[in-house]
């Protein structure tokens, strides 16, 4: 028994040493690129090829240690709680209630596109229901409470309260038309066989060593399978970053356009901002004659369609159900954006 206390004890330090680690590492991303490309070396971070190096390695590092820490949190927890009784919980009180949820969860978690991936893999993994999971997948970048804050600031709360509003119900309406159909075909197999399903399959009550070393290896072995596409997509996202033409999109979307929406909701794709970035754009372009529905919709465009996180979810999600998402997404915003315009037009 002391041997056993001992291992356990020994366990126990190794993970809070190892959660101290990572945290230290996100604290660090925050501020050592820009000191080692800005201060050290001199350049400017503001001009086009500086600034794209820094926003690569910046995200980069950000999400894999997202992917790497997150993974662990939800494998350990998958492994520790009893997940039969939790979905039976959820299915005792209908679909509506789990979407509810994972639409607060998605506001409430300050993520963009791709980092709410790692959360999105883990929840499909437990063997949530897929229409829940795609909720939360939508409503955590569209939902974005740094871009309420800001767009309550600059435009008004009533208009922040209108997108919060139409971000949620959005994705409400997502994830209830996608629980209609069979999509777990289209979930690639690795997001089914992790290290903690075989472990739960084994039919014992799993030890805290078991649950630690199934959590690690279940990390581990996503992280190896993603983490080309994760340079890939935020390659991609660093190669374009900053391409932000405002006189651009005020030219080909003014009030006059009757297609202003679609254009906005399509040209804000490549643009990969998250909603601090998006707002101040948004800004000025109201300031240039948009209208408010073309407007919501280049910020909700902007933070929740991207190239990286399309990269990133073909890892996760086949061909069919990758395009049905980003349609669904698309049209969604399409949606807002022309409704808005005809309230307050």
């Amino acid at each position: 028994m002391d041997v056993l206390e001992r291992t356990d004890r020994g366990l126990w330090l190794r993970v809070v040493a190892a959660a101290a680690v990572w945290a230290v590492a996100s604290w660090v991303n925050g501020w050592l690129w820009t000191w080692l490309l800005g201060d050290a070396l001199g350049l400017d971070l503001a001009s086009p090829l500086p600034g794209a190096v820094h926003f690569f390695l910046y995200d980069t590092v950000k999400i894999l240690l997202l992917l790497t820490g997150l993974m662990f949190v939800v494998g350990l927890l998958r492994a520790s709680l009893d997940l039969d009784r939790a979905r039976s919980y959820l299915a005792g009180r209908g679909l509506f209630l789990g979407l509810v949820l994972a639409v607060v969860l998605g506001a409430v978690t300050p993520f963009c596109s791709c980092s709410s991936i790692p959360l999105f893999i883990g929840f499909v993994a437990a063997g949530i229901p897929l229409s829940i999971t795609l909720t939360f997948l939508v409503a955590s970048p569209l939902v974005s409470e740094i871009a309420a804050i800001m767009i309550g600031d600059q435009f008004g709360w009533d208009i922040a309260a209108a997108y919060v509003a139409a971000g949620s119900i959005v994705a409400l309406a997502i994830g209830f038309t996608f629980s209609r159909f069979d999509l777990d075909r289209w979930v690639e197999d690795l997001v089914h066989a992790t290290r903690i399903g075989q472990l739960r399959a084994a039919g014992r009550t799993p030890t805290w060593a078991d649950r630690v070393r199934a959590a690690t290896e279940e990390s581990r072995d996503i992280l190896r399978s993603v983490w080309k596409w994760v340079l890939l997509g935020v390659g991609i996202g660093a190669a374009i970053h900053g391409w932000v033409p405002a006189d651009f999109f005020a030219e080909i979307a003014g009030p006059d356009n009757p297609f202003a929406v679609v254009v906005v909701t399509v040209a804000a794709v490549p643009l990969y901002v998250n909603g601090a970035g998006v707002v101040p754009i948004a800004e000025a372009l109201w300031a240039k004659g948009m209208s408010l529905g073309t407007v919501m919709a280049f910020i909700m465009s902007a933070i929740a369609l991207s190239i990286p996180a399309a990269v990133l979810l073909r890892r996760v999600l086949k061909p069919p159900l990758l395009a049905l998402y980003f349609g669904s997404v698309t049209i969604g915003i399409i949606a807002v954006g022309y409704l808005v315009n005809a309230i307050a037009g």
